[in-house]
Order: C-alpha cells, then sequence, then structure tokens
C-alpha cells in the first residue's frame, strides 16, 4: 500500500513513522509512507496557502490551488490506480473499524490534513472522495486524526501484524469489544488469573473469551449491540448476567437500608 499526507508540517510525522508498527511496516515494505508539504504547491510568490473568507468572517480558509496541485503531483489523472483522498475534518463520517476494513483493501490512499478555519468548498466537491473524523471535538489541525486513521488501517495489512488473529479479534472487529487478557505470573498480589484460562482446553477458552467479550460490551457499549441478532446462547449469558446485576443491586440496596436504620438516631427518652 502506499499512502500520501498532504500537511504543513510534515515533521510530526516523523517519528510516528519511524516507530513501532508502522516502522516495521515499512522497514518490511509492506506500506509506504510519505508526506508533502502543499505549501510547495503555492501559486504566489508568497507561498501563502490560505485567505481570508468571502463573505467576511473570522478565521482563514485554506486555498485550493495548492492542495490541487498536491494531490494531482502524487495522484497524475493517469496513473493505473486511483486513490481514495481523504480529508480529515470534524464534518466527515465518523471513523470506526468497518472503514478501517475498508481502507485497507485499497492500493494508494492519500490524506488531506487541514488547519485555520476551514477548506475551501471547492475541495470538498471537486478532489476529495471521502471525508472522516475521529471524534465530536475539534483540533488545531488535521495531522492527529490522519495518524488515527494510518495507524488503524497498516496493521490491517497482510503480515503487519506477527498474529494476524490479532487484527480479526480486536474490539470493533467482531462487532464486540475485546475478553480480557492475562499473562505470566499466575497469581499477582492475590489476583489469580481465571482457571479456564490454565485448562487448556481450548473449547472452553473459547467459549469463556465469547462470553466474556459480550459481557464487556453489555457492561460498557450497550450501543453496539443494538440491532445485533444474539445467539439463543448469548441471550441466556445475558440474562443470567442481568439476574447477578439484579441481585448485586438488591443486596446492596439492603446493605444500605440495614446501614440506615443502624445509625438512625433514637428517639428522646428511649
Amino acid at each position: 500500500m502506499k499512502i500520501d499526507v498532504l500537511t504543513l508540517f510534515p515533521e510530526m510525522f516523523a517519528g510516528v513513522f519511524a516507530s513501532s508498527i508502522l516502522g516495521k511496516a515499512r522497514e518490511k515494505g509492506l506500506v509506504s509512507l510519505h508526506t508533502v508539504n502543499f505549501r510547495d504547491y503555492s501559486t504566489n510568490k508568497h507561498h501563502t496557502v490560505d485567505d481570508a473568507p468571502y463573505g467576511g468572517g473570522g478565521g482563514m480558509v485554506l486555498k485550493p490551488e495548492p492542495i490541487f496541485g498536491a494531490v494531482e503531483a502524487v495522484a497524475p489523472a493517469d496513473a493505473a490506480v486511483q486513490p481514495r483522498i481523504i480529508l480529515m475534518c470534524p464534518q466527515g463520517e465518523p471513523f470506526s473499524q468497518a472503514k478501517a476494513e475498508e481502507l485497507a483493501a485499497e492500493e494508494h490512499l492519500v490524506f488531506i490534513c487541514g488547519h485555520y478555519e476551514g477548506y475551501d468548498e471547492r475541495i470538498r466537491e471537486h478532489l476529495v472522495t471521502d471525508e472522516l473524523s475521529i471524534g465530536d471535538y475539534v483540533l488545531t489541525g488535521g495531522e492527529l486524526p490522519a495518524m488515527v486513521v494510518i495507524d488503524s488501517v497498516v496493521r490491517l495489512l497482510p503480515g503487519v501484524l506477527g498474529n494476524e488473529l490479532s487484527a480479526v479479534t480486536d474490539s470493533f472487529s467482531t462487532g464486540l469489544l475485546e475478553y480480557p487478557h492475562y499473562t505470566r505470573p499466575v497469581k499477582f498480589r492475590d489476583w489469580e488469573v481465571p482457571e479456564v484460562l490454565l485448562s487448556g482446553h481450548h473449547v472452553n477458552v473459547d467459549k469463556w473469551r465469547r462470553q466474556m467479550s459480550l459481557r464487556r460490551t453489555l457492561e460498557r457499549r450497550p450501543d453496539l449491540l443494538a440491532g445485533r441478532e444474539l445467539s439463543k446462547e448469548e441471550r441466556l449469558w445475558q440474562e443470567e448476567w442481568q439476574r447477578e446485576q439484579a441481585e448485586r443491586r438488591e443486596r446492596v440496596a439492603q446493605g444500605s437500608d440495614q446501614d440506615g436504620a443502624a445509625g438512625a438516631p433514637r428517639e428522646a427518652g428511649s
């Protein structure tokens, strides 16, 4: 895969692209990562890339010429493979694991990282193929969001992770949060690894992991289960946990009542 990042601050990517999984993937030749300073494609003598918005208002707007010029340099119109051109912006489609998997199937990705108030709308209308957001908050630029998306996509490429199963069982890849993990020692400060994980019984281990994955999702991200068709077995697990939670709440409530009764002030003369 080839990835080009258009940014005014290419130095921000140097450490990220050279480290950890991205650095190893690059060394193996599994991904080509490049940054392009789109200021180099400014068409005026002062090399400006932004200007005041028509109609007035605060802030500055990125001009179309440098962005179009940079994209056309890394992805000529006659190229055999046309890239997905991704604009990082707060108004974009919320990024998800499903989107990462979709982008991982592409051969060439181009990321546009903006700054200032925003982009000239003609960039959106006539150049980009995708607009992505990593959350409902505003950052100073698109560089950090682009790093997040690139890391998420590259780790899905064949050969990048040491264990291909890791990407398959990650949180969200199955539509559920990932199950808990344990490693040595078996006992740490009186906290022990669940016995089933030490049993060597792969069927039971797999069942436990599926149970924990579903339970963690129910407890932390129940919204992920909206519209999901649970199996009969999963529904039974869910009912069991709901009973446990109800019993736990009842015990807590009873304890509070007893504490309240024990601590209630006595009537005068009693």
